[in-house]
């Protein structure tokens, strides 16, 4: 069987989760590894076939998108142009984690693929979002990246198609304890900005990881590093907890090895920030501005007490099967048109509850 497995290469969520899906994907068939997008920190540790440019943005300094890097970043006329010539034919199963490329190929050939991501997830109307208010964001993800079928994973399992946190296997295997420092990664805001703040903070040590810093260094209570993820995984293990932006795979992380968690999601990203409002339902401390507020705030989160530990159990090789059995073969045959299954549609949501990109 040839399996093609899309993956956007915005932000670390979509390759961390790749690292772990990879090696039962490849259980099933032969795979090619496609990548698009340049914001990714973290690399596979398999071979990629194909490396596209994608569309997707680019993280600011200030707590949001920077929108004119996003911009001159663009090329569409290549976008175009690869979703038109790439060979999504010549695969028995395609497999999508929010790759817009293969996607729009997919529906423009009328044939069927696998969304396999966290965005799913918003797919269902049981799983938290933000007040309805952001309906130009939504109707980007509902296009930016659409698929026939949908497997979700979110921080409960908030309907039936929805999984549980895939928790890769190097965070499973750590062995964590409790040193005291917070370790840090909010990538949408410049580590010397953050600086104006943990040093306020003198009594906590922080970690930070910034994609904005290129060579370590040291100020105060305060250490920066470039984006690692061997010395990420180490220093999240050895942390008293973790303070992050509102995405998805590293707030999971923390909550399964029982850190202490706060949330700061990106400006006007809804996704982030329906990430945050779930998070916030399941007791996590959000955090949404770094402002002059923002001492006091991490001051109230460190003084709380409650811990948060839920049961992630690893249930990614059952879930590759189960997709496997379901839809190979199948997958690339062409479809009179783009409504999901019977099945399918019994979990798709009102209109307005559509997801979206941001």
């Amino acid at each position: 069987m040839k399996i093609l497995y899309a993956i956007q290469g915005t932000g670390n969520g979509h390759v961390s989760r790749a690292r772990e899906v990879l090696p039962h994907l490849k259980q099933h068939g032969k795979v090619d590894v496609l990548i698009s997008g340049t914001q990714a920190d973290v690399q596979l540790d398999s071979p990629v076939k194909f490396k596209l440019h994608g569309f997707g943005f680019v993280f600011g300094r200030q707590g949001g998108v920077d929108y004119w890097k996003t911009f001159q970043a663009m090329q569409t006329r290549r976008f175009l142009i690869d979703i038109k010539n790439f060979p999504v034919q010549n695969y028995d199963l395609i497999v999508n984690d929010f790759e817009p490329v293969t996607a729009w190929a997919c529906k423009l050939k009328g044939l069927n693929s696998v969304a396999l991501s966290h965005q799913s997830a918003f797919l269902s109307p049981n799983t938290p979002v933000v007040p309805d208010r952001w309906a130009w964001q939504r109707q980007i993800l509902k296009n930016y990246a659409p698929t026939t079928h949908h497997i979700g994973f979110h921080f409960k399992s908030y309907d039936q198609f929805i999984h549980t946190p895939v928790i890769r296997s190097e965070i499973r295997k750590l062995e964590p304890m409790d040193m005291g420092h917070i370790t840090v990664y909010l990538p949408a805001y410049d580590d010397h900005l953050l600086l104006n703040y943990f040093t306020k903070l003198p009594d906590i040590r922080w970690e930070v990881f910034s994609k904005h810093c290129k060579i370590p260094y040291q100020n105060a209570n305060v250490t920066v590093y470039p984006v690692n993820n061997k010395q990420y995984n180490l220093s999240l293990s050895r942390a008293h907890g973790l303070l992050t932006g509102g995405g998805f795979e590293g707030p999971a992380e923390a909550l399964y090895l029982g850190k202490k968690l706060a949330m700061v999601p990106m400006h006007n990203q809804y996704e982030q920030l329906c990430n945050a409002e779930a998070a916030r339902r399941m007791g996590v401390t959000v955090i949404d501005e770094v402002d002059h507020n923002f001492v006091q705030n991490l001051r109230s989160w460190l003084a709380k007490s409650t811990l948060l530990k839920p049961s992630y159990p690893d249930q990614s090789g059952e879930i590759i099967a189960d997709m496997v059995q379901e839809y190979a073969y199948g997958s690339t045959k062409p479809i009179a048109d783009f409504s999901p299954s019977a099945a399918e549609l019994s979990h798709q949501p009102s209109p307005h509850l559509e997801h979206t990109l941001f």
